[in-house]
Order: C-alpha cells, then structure tokens, then sequence
C-alpha cells in the first residue's frame, strides 16, 4: 500500500507502521507510478536502496528517509491527520493550494529556475488581484480569519500548469 501514498501532498506515519517495496522480492517491478514519484521524494540512492533490497522497513527510517514528514503515537495519527487537513481547509485558499501544488510538481521537471520563476510570477499576477487574494489582505488587515470565495473547481487561472496529459487511458 506505500505506493498509493506517494502522490499525496504531505504522508503522517503511527511509530508502529513498517514500509516495504518488496517488488524485487517478489520477482515484479515497482507499481503505481512509484518509479517516477519515490526518486523524486526521497531522491535515487534512497529509492533504490528500498527498492533493491526489498527489505521492510520501520516509521523512524521513513522519516529519516523524507518518505514521511513525521512519525507520531499510534493514537494521535488521525487526529494529527484531520488536524493538518483542518488548519489548510480553514486557513488557506483552495485556489491557491491547488495552484502551488500544480508548480511544484510542475517545477520537478523544469529545465531551469527561470522557467519556474516565469510560471511563479504568471500566476502571482494572475492571482494577484482575484476575489481570494483581497479577501485575504482584507482578512489580515482586519485581523479576522478569511472567507475565501473562489472555487477549485471554477476558478483556476490559465496560467497554473496543467498534468500532463495521460496517453496511455490509465
């Protein structure tokens, strides 16, 4: 089940969980994409040790490893968890989070730190006066918490890049 996790943003882990990527052991390759997302969230000497040997592996080498951003009590795993998720729904533009998202994985393959700044500033002006953007300030100013109106689903600017697109139907 590690491979599911590593397209997820931010991954928590209980002291008690145990990782693997066992494929070699087993006679198969690695799934999931994780060929193309573990190199670059642990970098390629850690990916391949894991994936070479095989082996299973405890939460505080995960976390050592970068596979994690923290290992936590069996017992306040989810509700470390649903906090994380509380404080971005509450605290954050959805619009905003979904656009940093898309840059940061965008920027992995980008040929230089140029090109990301281009797309950086792209989007800071396209942002920069919307609806999510002086609600902010507002808020801030105000000393209140925001009430960002803007929508995922509606409101993403042209500039944020875009997924590749999937010629495989997969």
């Amino acid at each position: 089940g590690v491979t599911m996790t590593l397209p997820m943003d931010v991954r928590l882990a209980a002291e008690s969980a145990r990782f693997g990527f066992v494929f070699a052991r087993r006679g198969i390759v690695t799934e999931a994409a994780s060929s193309w997302f573990l190199p670059r969230i642990v970098g390629i000497a850690q990916a391949m040790e894991w994936a070479a040997t095989g082996r299973v592996f405890p939460a505080a080498e995960a976390l050592a490893g970068r596979l994690v951003s923290r290992v936590l009590p069996d017992a306040e795993l989810l509700p470390a968890a649903y906090a994380l998720a509380r404080e971005i729904a509450d605290n954050t533009s959805a619009v905003s989070v979904a656009a940093i998202r898309r840059l940061m994985w965008s920027g992995l393959s980008a040929s230089s730190p140029w090109e990301a700044h281009a797309a950086d500033s792209r989007l800071m002006a396209e942002l920069g006066g919307g609806a999510d953007s002086v609600e902010g300030v507002t808020a801030f100013l105000e000393k209140r918490r925001a009430d960002f109106p803007m929508k995922v689903s509606e409101d993403l600017p042209p500039g944020v890049p875009s997924w590749p697109d999937n010629p495989y139907g997969v």
